[in-house]
């Protein structure tokens, strides 16, 4: 007979821990939070300490009256909810509903979903942490006066369904800001001289590095002639060889962020995916025998930290499978990235890292399997030795003119052999072999090389390099990343071309009104500030009462001015060249919650709308009939598809291009992999480069 109720968020974790515990516990789920502020209303109280007014979710009855029902079954209640902000409010609100009393030791967490963790955790129960709920508490209700207070006023003022948001709101500034770099970029010239080289059978590269001494840019094509005129015969001489090892150090486990940058790379995996599947690999997956097993420990952390015994593990098998060169000469502690890490739990890693991706192939669907792969690969390669590169430098002399050669080789692979961290560009090191040089040999000129360049304008934000400016500039928490990119998306503040954030007409306005009326939301220095203050109420130093009074009093008198000062705007209707096929009216391009779309002038009389979409000039390979055109999914993902739908059902991610496929005469698309672009068949495996005149890449 149970004689005590665990009452967890999901069916998942409940399964998994109920096999842990035994038949003296029941495990039932919450479903994830029970209460929350009201939709319908501000449902806050600013007059009374900013009191919030929870109500029981929608949905939710059955599933309190169960836990009710459980509870009176038992002698004992545990709340182990997520060991985080969220999860102590989810166990505060339980708490709440089954009348417990929060400072009774009814509070289990664990960081690894493990027999031994669980059941260490169940040894030490816990009070409810007061500070970690208020902590949540604070955000949630400031969220909800900046949300509640500016969305009305952007609705009188502009246009209904418009809203702001304290984290998001930052988020979209970024990316604005960042276009507006890229617009206002001026390109500039410059060249560069690449020299085809030869020491007997040996073919190697060096560029141009300076002159009389002297390092020297090149802007122009006659500061590129003016060295190419200098160099007399086809001898270079050796001047100077210089060797020297290099170390190149492993990267530290996983955190929240990196993990999804990382993901983001390497499997494509948007932010959102890369935390409902590491969600499942935390909670528990079926492995035959052994049963029910949480695979990674808690992926919402800010922490590099490892356990002793999930070090001293990692060191066992490390000296096992790579042998005691593989192994530092004591154990790697990394230190914190970001000075405002709460440190509160450990690094994401496997929970055993005996288990290893091969092993769990049959057991794991491919993606959980490539992010469990990713996860443990990290943490392998994060406690090896490091790699030891040997590098040369070359200066390589043709009168005043001096050319630079640069190679270097994998002396010792250490952590390589395990895994190497990618980057946003897409680029791999890779050795670059040099022959044997010396000091006063000469080598040959087969090749003289100049080029022309242009310096390019600041990328545009993917979703690895916007979860780490967030990350850099404090702003946000690891659990927050992901909802701030899903909520800009879905609100179609942004638009995402070529897996790149790029500001919608509708963004750029918001942000130039909140710019003008509510300059201390978008600024990010504010806003990290006031994480900051989040961060002291959980750590107990900050009432958080006085941390949303301290920003309601000047964000009230923003409110005030605006309500005076702001000025309706119209957003009217544009004309367009389309006629209504319906009733032969203009068509008008007005501005939805989704962004711009085709409706007809007559409305109301006539209510035919229509998609903006761009002709890409393919014809339909499905249906033969309809050509292809862009359009954007409601998250604002660029897409492509025959413009006969719904007769026809073509659907394409990836861009189609004029040009059919030599092989086979298939559609051809664009991929992008390690930053290059190729184009790729549909059908057959042929793939090519794409030609720079090809209308159809511009």
């Amino acid at each position: 007979m149970a004689d005590s109720l665990v009452i967890v968020e999901s069916p998942a974790k409940a399964k998994t821990i109920g096999k842990y515990l035994g038949s003296k516990f029941i495990v039932k789920a919450s479903m994830g939070h029970i209460r929350d502020l009201p939709k319908s209303q501000i449902g806050v109280e600013v007059e009374n300490d900013f009191h919030p007014k929870y109500i029981t979710i929608r949905g939710k009855g059955n599933i309190l009256k169960e836990l009710r029902d459980a509870s009176k079954k038992v002698k004992k209640v545990y709340l182990a909810a997520d060991p985080d902000r969220e999860g102590e409010a989810i166990a505060w609100h339980l708490a709440h509903y089954l009348e417990i009393d929060e400072k009774d030791a009814c509070r289990v967490v664990f960081n690894e979903i493990t027999k031994q963790a669980v059941k260490d955790a169940f040894k030490t129960p816990r009070p409810i942490d007061m500070d970690l709920v208020n902590a949540q508490q604070a955000r949630r209700v400031l969220d909800r006066l900046v949300g509640y207070k500016i969305s009305p006023l952007l609705w009188k003022k502009v246009k209904k369904g418009l809203s702001a948001g304290r984290v998001q709101s930052v988020a979209v500034k970024l990316i604005y800001d960042r276009e507006n770099e890229i617009k206002a970029f001026i390109p500039e010239e410059y060249w560069s001289i690449t020299a085809h080289l030869m020491k007997g059978k040996s073919n190697f590269e060096a560029k141009f590095h300076s002159l009389n001494g002297e390092k020297i840019e090149l802007h122009s094509e006659a500061d590129m002639q003016a060295i190419v005129d200098q160099i007399k015969d086809q001898a270079f001489a050796i001047s100077e060889v210089k060797e020297k090892e290099r170390m190149r150090h492993p990267s530290p486990p996983f955190i929240t962020s990196s993990l999804q940058q990382e993901a983001a790379r390497k499997l494509n995996f948007r932010a959102s995916k890369t935390m409902q599947i590491a969600q499942q690999l935390y909670e528990g997956v079926e492995l035959g025998k052994e049963g029910t097993v949480g695979l990674i420990t808690y992926m919402r952390t800010d922490s590099t930290r490892i356990s002793p015994v999930a070090q001293e593990e990692a060191k066992g098998f490390i000296l096992e499978k790579y042998g005691d060169r593989f192994f530092p000469e004591t154990p790697r502690v990394y230190a914190k990235k970001n000075a405002n890490a709460q440190d509160a739990h450990e690094a994401i890693r496997p929970t055993s890292i005996l288990r290893d991706p091969e092993s769990m192939k049959a057991f794991l669907s491919r993606d959980q399997l490539r992010l469990y792969k990713l996860v443990w690969e990290r943490f392998v390669a994060s406690q090896m030795s490091s790699a030891i590169l040997d590098t040369m430098t070359v200066d390589l002399n043709n009168g005043p003119v001096v050319f630079r050669a640069n190679g270097s080789k994998m002396k010792f692979a250490g952590f390589t052999k395990v895994y190497v961290e990618g980057n946003d560009d897409g680029t791999t090191d890779e050795d670059r072999l040099l022959p044997a040089l010396a000091v006063g040999e000469e080598v040959s000129l087969t090749e003289l090389d100049p080029k022309q360049h242009f310096t390019q304008p600041p990328p545009r934000y993917t979703e690895a390099r916007l979860v780490r400016a967030l990350e850099e500039l404090g702003i946000g928490r690891p659990s927050t990343y992901a909802p701030t990119l899903e909520t800009i998306q879905k609100r179609y503040y942004v638009a995402i071309d070529e897996k790149k954030f790029v500001p919608t007409e509708l963004g750029e306005l918001v942000i130039q009104l909140m710019e003008e009326f509510f300059p201390e939301i978008l600024d990010a220095e504010f806003t990290a500030h006031m994480e900051g203050d989040l961060d002291h109420v959980e750590e107990g130093t900050q009432n958080w009462v006085n941390v949303i009074g301290d920003f309601y009093e000047s964000f009230e008198k923003r409110l005030a001015f605006a309500e005076d000062e702001m000025k309706e705007i119209e957003i009217k209707d544009e004309p367009s060249d389309e006629i209504c096929e319906k009733c032969g009216s203009q068509m008008v391009f007005k501005m939805g919650r989704f962004g711009k779309f085709l409706a007809c002038s007559g409305f109301p009389d006539c209510r035919n709308t229509k998609p903006i979409v761009k002709a890409t000039g393919v014809l339909c390979p499905t249906c033969g009939k309809g050509h292809i055109v862009e359009r954007r999914s409601k998250k604002g993902r660029m897409f492509y598809g025959c413009d006969q739908y719904p007769g026809c059902d073509f659907v394409s991610w990836d861009k189609p291009v004029v040009k059919r496929c030599p092989s086979c005469d298939s559609m051809m698309v664009e991929k992008r992999a390690k930053g290059e672009l190729k184009l790729h068949c549909t059908s057959c495996t042929h793939v090519e480069e794409p030609e720079e005149t090809d209308e159809a890449l511009d």
